[in-house]
């Protein structure tokens, strides 16, 4: 599995965050069969370098046909158009495909998706339900078909709040709908075929002013992406540039991918992938994506429990010590101890997080005879640790396995070895190092 970094100073948009993952490495015949099993016509996608502000980015670009061309671009840009309102609310695709006079090197690959087959959907706007359908329809995983749903859903949900509408009243036309399935969907393939499973995102870098829409002219950000800020805790800062750097379908990516917003104290980077947006801007109009590997120890704070009980039987703090780890508790122990007139007793120690204290302290009230917890703050150093399973010829088996500096260090679970003792007959120690050996056969280390 990966994780991933998305650094977003010049914002994030549908088509730059598939050409930053199409970078990074992800299979373009991977997606390109993805996307011609939609049951959508009407488009065509060409992958190629561009250069942006001198530094070379992956520029992926949804072409629509002809008599497809898109009316809220028109609008962007200042052209005439007829175009009538109709009754609904609709999704505007402003941002995801602006200007193309950037020079594009042709190293590209250009496919046509020219379906001849009718799936019964409306060609004059679509609604969620309709777009979910069309997602669900086509050859891609579960995966990629849930993360193109959650970004959709999040999209809608975003415009209905933004309008004062139902989501069932929102309607994507049919030219931004197409730009906007194929660009979600190709960022759903791409997280899907690298693997990840772990995205840190940047703040979003927004600039300011107006831009031109359908319903008229919009500050910036628009309401869609204010909406989906708010309610996905995603921090937003806003710059002195002009311009839309953050678009709507950029925003619900994020907030459909997003795990976390701080980096690992140290890391390494093992891929770089720079995806190119289409507007000309004073700043390098790109989304730079990283594959991260975490190589800090982990420390972390913890609390510890502290409680003198001289009145108290052993069974019952034996049944307490089992209560408390099977009710998430770190680490649980007691000693024997000397109190006051030399009474013989024992102190209780639990080992916890800070949002547990309350839970534990509970318990140790409900279950013992003490009147009184002692609590204190406590940091914690962890080597970085994996678990992993292996296959030996004596069955599965769960390791551990910890890196300090150079070294590994590799520790067979208590339970593996008891499981295959019991099997085998053999004794821990033999299992234990049995293990052992058969993770170092295999590579490990």
């Amino acid at each position: 599995m990966n994780k991933l970094y998305l650094e977003c100073y010049s914002g994030i948009s549908g088509d730059m965050t598939v050409g930053a993952l199409l970078d990074l490495g992800a299979d373009k015949n991977v997606l390109e069969n993805a996307l011609k099993s939609l049951p959508i016509d009407g488009f065509k996608i060409k992958i190629s370098r561009v250069s942006k502000s001198g530094l070379d980015a992956c520029d992926f670009d949804v072409i629509l046909d002809e008599d497809n061309h898109d009316h809220d671009m028109e609008y962007l840009h200042g052209e005439e158009h007829s175009h009538t309102n109709g009754k609904h609310i609709h999704h505007h695709n402003h941002g995801e495909e602006g200007s193309h006079e950037h020079i594009h090197h042709h190293e590209d690959i250009n496919h046509t998706h020219s379906h001849e087959h009718n799936h019964g959907y409306s060609h004059s706007h679509r609604n969620l339900a309709q777009i979910l359908e069309i997602i669900d329809n086509a050859e891609i995983t579960p995966n990629v078909k849930k993360i193109a749903n959650d970004i959709f859903t999040i999209l809608a949900k975003a415009e209905a709040k933004a309008h004062g509408v139902s989501i069932e009243d929102v309607h994507f036309h049919e030219v931004g709908a197409v730009d906007s399935i194929v660009d979600i969907v190709a960022v759903a393939v791409c997280i899907d075929n690298l693997n990840i499973d772990e995205v840190i995102v940047s703040p979003l870098y927004e600039g300011t002013g107006f831009i031109r829409c359908q319903h008229g002219v919009i500050p910036v950000p628009v309401p869609a992406v204010c909406e989906i800020v708010r309610d996905n805790d995603i921090d937003l800062k806003i710059t002195n540039y002009e311009g839309e750097f953050v678009t709507p379908t950029g925003a619900a990516i994020v907030a459909a991918i997003k795990t976390s917003d701080k980096l690992p104290d140290k890391f390494t980077i093992e891929k770089i992938g720079i995806g190119a947006g289409k507007r000309e801007y004073e700043k390098a109009g790109i989304l730079r994506a990283m594959i991260i590997k975490d190589t800090a120890n982990k420390t972390h704070n913890i609390y510890k429990l502290e409680s003198n009980i001289d009145d108290c039987s052993g069974e019952v703090l034996g049944y307490v010590v089992e209560k408390l780890l099977s009710e998430g508790a770190r680490d649980v122990h007691f000693i024997p101890v000397f109190m006051k007139k030399n009474r013989p007793a024992y102190q209780l120690n639990v080992i916890c997080r800070e949002e547990d204290i309350e839970k534990f302290e509970q318990i140790i009230f409900e279950e013992t005879t003490t009147i009184g917890i002692r609590k204190q703050k406590m940091k914690m150093t962890m080597l970085k640790t994996e678990l992993k399973i292996i296959d030996t010829y004596l069955g599965k088996a769960q390791v551990k396995i910890c890196d300090l500096k150079n070294e590994k260090r590799i520790y067979p679970e208590y339970n593996s070895i008891v499981e295959i003792c019991e099997k085998s007959g053999k004794s821990y120690q033999e299992i234990y190092q049995f293990i052992v050996n058969e993770y170092k056969k295999l590579g490990g280390i």
